[in-house]
Parts: structure tokens; sequence; C-alpha cells
């Protein structure tokens, strides 16, 4: 655990940290997060990380703490105070302190906390072996694109895969259709080896690293289609495969107890798996 976080433009040690009680993401999860990797001190996908976040801000109509170019420069200190290497930031922006109200608040500034953690990113050895996935109802509210704080749904269907044995749970929307994973997206490689994932709309979060497999595909001449896929596609599907910032691709070689495919990584999954690993160490420097 890091010793400094960033608490509305200060810089305090992590035990003495604190935000006021009325601040509206605890009172009404009135805020956004973003998540961005940290590898060799440098940050992974940054630029699309903030334009998420700048988007997540504009729907849910709060104002940014500050412009985009400080907001860089304060995460870059906060690494270096910190000393970190290897992990992860997290950036909270909630829409401020005020007298309890549903409404919002007039001419409250919003309020921006920041945390880094020193994590063991996983190695492709780990990744390959894959995951086991369980399906359950998608009983979210209608706006997943945006990256709010409100997760409890999502936290109940993780605590449900784990205590499955699982590592994650794909959510299933009314139609019979995968949506996406408690804190990932979902992909398959059909038996005619067309690689699909459902279209970012609002059904779905556009992760970062979704978009940065997207680009992979497109570079390497990848059959692809956005599309809705169901629960049965993907159990007889020839791979499937999960991503987000923390764990890259993951392979899944199981849905509700059933194997995917011959139950291990498959030759697609593996290949954009490589490929997502040299995204990396293009920004980071290092492999």
């Amino acid at each position: 655990m890091s010793q400094i976080a960033y608490v509305n433009g200060q810089y305090v040690p992590r035990m003495n940290a604190v935000v006021n009680i009325e601040d509206r993401g605890y009172q009404f999860a009135d805020g956004i997060y973003e998540v961005i990797c940290i590898k060799n001190r440098r940050l992974v996908d940054e630029e699309r990380h903030l334009l998420r976040l700048e988007r997540s801000l504009k729907e849910l109509r709060i104002a940014p703490p500050m412009a985009r170019k400080p907001l860089s420069l304060a995460m870059r200190h906060l690494l270096r105070v910190n000393r970190i290497t290897d992990g992860i930031i997290y950036l909270q922006i909630t829409r401020g302190v005020a007298k309890r109200d549903h409404a919002f608040p007039v001419d409250v500034p919003s309020a921006l906390v920041m945390t880094v953690n020193r994590i063991k990113l996983p190695t492709y050895e780990t990744l390959a072996k894959g995951a086991k996935v369980i399906s359950i109802p998608d009983i979210r509210w209608k706006r997943r694109d945006i990256k709010s704080i409100s997760l409890l749904p999502n936290c109940l269907g993780k605590q449900q895969a784990r205590e499955a044995g699982a590592y994650e749970a794909w959510m299933i929307d009314d139609d019979g259709s995968v949506t996406e994973g408690t804190s990932s997206n979902a992909w398959i490689v059909t038996a005619e080896g067309e690689l699909v994932t459902r279209r970012a709309d609002s059904a779905i979060l556009n992760g970062i690293t979704r978009l940065a497999i997207l680009d992979k595909a497109n570079e390497h001449a990848v059959r692809f289609v956005e599309r809705p896929f169901t629960l049965e596609e993907a159990k007889n599907a020839r791979e499937a495969f999960l991503t987000s910032t923390t764990s890259f691709l993951k392979p899944v070689v199981e849905i509700d107890g059933e194997p995917v495919g011959d139950g291990r990584i498959g030759a697609l999954s593996d290949n954009l798996l490589k490929h997502y690993f040299q995204h990396m160490a293009d920004q980071t420097g290092g492999a």
C-alpha cells in the first residue's frame, strides 16, 4: 500500500486521508472513478482513461476538478512520491460536499481523491492458465457506459463468483445475451473463428483494454464483429476470454461448470494476449 494519497489538492499521509461525511459520493454514490495500470513507472493508456473519465463526468454533469494537464501532473507526482514501479492508480471524483439533498448543490466544487497501490501485475504464464466464469442475471441500472462508483450489483456478482470458485461472473440481460463481467468485458471466438464482443453502447462499459484489443485485431487482420452473443453461444464457442485494466486478457476456460472449447487457452486468445503485452511494452519501455 502506498504511503501518500491525494485529497482535494493536498498530498497527505494515507493513514490521515479523510473525506467529509457529507461528500455526495459517500451519501449518494454521486461520482465516477478510473483505474489505470502502472507499469515500469508509467501509466498504460493514460489518454484513453482520461477521455473516458471526462465523458463520465459530462454524462453525470459533474464539473471536472481540474484540467487534464494538471491532473496528469498530479498523478505523476503521486507515483513519484510513493515510488511506485508496478501497480494501479485509483481516481475518484464526486459532485462534492453539500447538505444532503437529492437535487444537485449549487456552486459546490467537485471532490478528487487519488491513491496508488503496488500490485504484482499478471504474467503471461498466469493469465494463460485461464479462468472459470459463472452466469448471473444483470440487475444493474441502464447507464453502464458511465464509470459510476455505484457498484453494489457488481460487488454482489463478484462475491457470488468467488463463492462458486470462479474468477468472474458474466451478467445476462433479459434477452439471454451476455452484457459483460462484474469488472471486465466479455468476448468469444465463434466456431468459424470470428471474434465477437458486445457493441459499446449504454449496456456495457467501454473498457480501455477492450479498445486496445480491438486495435490489435484490426492491426492483425482478425475478423471481428461487435454484437450481442447469448450465453449458449458462449458455452459453445471455440474460445472465450475477458479483458480489464488489471486482468489484461484472461482466457475463459469454463462457464457454469462446462468447458469452453478444449478447456485451455485458444490460439486467437493466445495471440491477442501476446499482442497486448507488446502494446504495454511499447508504452512503458519494457516487456
